[in-house]
């Protein structure tokens, strides 16, 4: 503990000391409200010097994990696969032997409970392998006991044309009926003919989604499932039985864990992600991303940003008043952030001061916390993690020569670490501002309009803490005198650079945040 508060002091922060003795405080928040680090495993640590990252690897960097101040884990797909991404699975109920064995998995899970960190892992259940046992079995056999496990339909039967409907944004120019050699049937796949689409109407196939469920929480001891492409389990025209199935899905679960989280990918527009809050607990919030990257980007409108995310609140609350909102800045399906900002360090800080400090439970992608960049394709922004400069780093991944993060872009998490303005100390430092306030862990939002417009604005408040936070997103400094409403916030609770308070005005200085409280 005082080693941690210690990095803490040496921060860039100009953070008082009264902040610092409210830091050492006991954690408030409490996962899922915390924050969780997404793991690519190919790319993270390798824990045998074959190249690939491994499960062994992840539990060697547990303890990285948890100074870094996060509270899960959540695990792209481990399951056996064909390809290196690994969301075509072969096996739902076992290891990619890349990875490790499932002994290898249990103890990893056991340490990482044992530090208080949760791990979820990525359950692909839309879709599986063309290489899956099951689809093998009913494409070379009609009367397979697997056949009914997917849609399939004649080759000159009319819904071949018209069964993607026009309101599916994503089916454009797309055939998504497949042949079978030898076959004048075709099977239907969403997303390309080697992921076969599972067919919810079958009985027999929900009953086996429900057996691998019960798997993984009670003979694995897993936390979560972060359920891929969720939206997708029925066409775009049956929506309410795709929410109605993840209804049911949660319910059997349940009888398991009580305390079962699923988090969703329901990447659409916010009207038609609300009613899934009903069935999936936590949803990924691709709008506030979005916005995130745009008002950083410009340095300007920030005011839209606070107030958008709190009619987002509105209408996810009138659903599920206990909705879990899961913000991010990026993930393992866009260009990293660092990228997306043009690679420029203080937006970058920017962007992550306002994923801190809104609400939700964020989510964190591997390496962001190092600067990591990469643009599309996919593997591109899959690159290996830099724990130390190659010649030192044995755990660093090979598998994949990298584009965008290599020694020469990017600072290795070892070198970072030992300096006080790197951005990992910065994230270390907000996630611990984080962790220590009630207001930013579950507290309420209000925007608050000070007509300034490089700056955004906000109020949070749980309970007995209230808090005023603003962030300065321009290259130049800004002054803002406080509205008579408040000029009770009188007392600076964390600060960054010399932002700094006197006589009711703010100043705040280029790429800042300045925290206030009453």
């Amino acid at each position: 503990m005082k080693k941690y508060f210690f990095i803490l002091l040496l921060s860039f922060f100009l953070i008082p000391a009264r902040q610092i003795a409210n830091a050492q405080q006991t954690n408030v928040s409490k996962w899922p409200r915390g924050i969780t680090y997404e793991i690519f495993v190919q790319s993270f640590c390798d824990s045998n010097g074959d190249g690939k990252g491994d499960i062994n690897g992840m539990t060697s960097k547990l303890d990285y994990l948890k100074n870094l101040g996060v509270e899960a884990v959540w695990l792209m797909p481990m399951n056996p696969s064909p390809s290196y991404h690994k969301y075509d699975v072969t096996d739902y109920y076992g290891i990619h032997p890349d990875y490790g064995t499932m002994d290898d998995f249990k103890i990893f899970v056991a340490a990482a409970h044992k530090r208080n960190i949760k791990v979820v892992i990525d359950m692909v259940l839309n879709h599986c392998s063309n290489q899956h046992p099951w689809f093998l079995d009913a494409a070379k056999n009609e009367n397979s006991p697997y056949r009914d496990y997917f849609v399939w339909t004649h080759k000159d039967d009319p819904q071949v044309k018209s069964f993607v409907t026009k309101t599916d944004e994503d089916s454009k120019n797309r055939d998504r009926w497949n042949k079978v050699e030898g076959s004048d049937y075709l099977f239907y796949s969403y997303f390309g003919s080697h992921m076969p689409d599972l067919n919810y109407d079958n009985p027999k196939l929900r009953e086996e989604v429900f057996k691998i469920g019960r798997f993984w929480f009670a003979e694995v001891g897993i936390d979560g499932l972060r359920l891929d492409a969720a939206r997708h389990i029925f066409p775009e025209e049956r929506a309410r039985e795709s929410q109605n199935w993840w209804v049911y899905f949660l319910s059997e679960m349940r009888k398991v864990k009580k305390d079962v989280y699923l988090v969703g990918e329901v990447w659409t527009t916010t009207d038609k992600v609300a009613p899934y809050l009903k069935s999936i607990p936590a949803l990924f919030n691709f709008d506030l991303a979005s916005a995130i990257r745009k008002v950083v980007n410009e340095e300007q409108a920030a005011d839209s940003l606070a107030i958008k995310l709190k009619k987002t609140e509105t209408i996810y609350t009138a659903v599920n008043p206990d909705f879990i909102d899961a913000t991010f800045l990026s993930n393992h399906d866009q260009n990293r952030i660092m990228s997306s900002l043009n690679n420029d360090m203080d937006k970058a800080r920017m962007a992550a001061a306002l994923l801190f400090t809104l609400p939700g439970s964020p989510y964190l992608y591997y390496g962001e916390e190092i600067g990591m960049r990469g643009k599309k394709p996919d593997e591109l922004i899959r690159e290996p993690f830099l724990w130390d400069e190659m010649k030192k780093d044995k755990g660093r991944t090979t598998w994949f020569t990298p584009q965008y993060s290599s020694d020469s872009t990017v600072v290795p998490a070892t070198q970072q670490l030992k300096d006080k303005n790197s951005l990992i100390n910065y994230y270390k430092t907000f996630i611990a501002l984080r962790n220590n306030s009630k207001a930013l862990t579950y507290g309420d939002l209000k925007p608050v309009d000070i007509a300034v417009r490089e700056v955004c604005a906000f109020q949070r408040n749980f309970e007995d803490e209230d808090l005023l936070i603003f962030h300065n997103l321009s290259k130049k400094d800004v002054t803002v005198n406080l509205p008579e409403n408040l000029k009770e916030y009188k007392k600076i609770r964390f600060k960054t650079k010399k932002s700094d308070l006197k006589n009711n005005t703010v100043q705040l200085a280029a790429y800042s945040t300045l925290v206030l409280n009453k």
